[in-house]
């Protein structure tokens, strides 16, 4: 069985996957402002692990000036 420092790993390995991964969507969407688009984050559901865990899925809603 795993015990709870292999817990705490994975958790933290996911945190950093995730604020990476956050960063790289940031510098996207910066680059897609910039290129004269809106770009608007919105939650298109949640995802539950069924143990009281969730986080919001998110779906760009862009609209283009033209």
């Amino acid at each position: 069985s795993r015990g709870l420092g292999d817990v705490y790993k994975r958790q933290d390995q996911a945190i950093r996957m995730l604020a990476n991964d956050l960063h790289r969507l940031n510098q996207s969407v910066a680059r897609a402002v910039e290129a004269g688009v809106t770009v608007e984050l919105i939650r298109s559901s949640r995802h539950h692990n069924g143990d009281g865990n969730w986080g919001d899925l998110l779906i760009p809603v862009i609209t283009k000036k033209g």
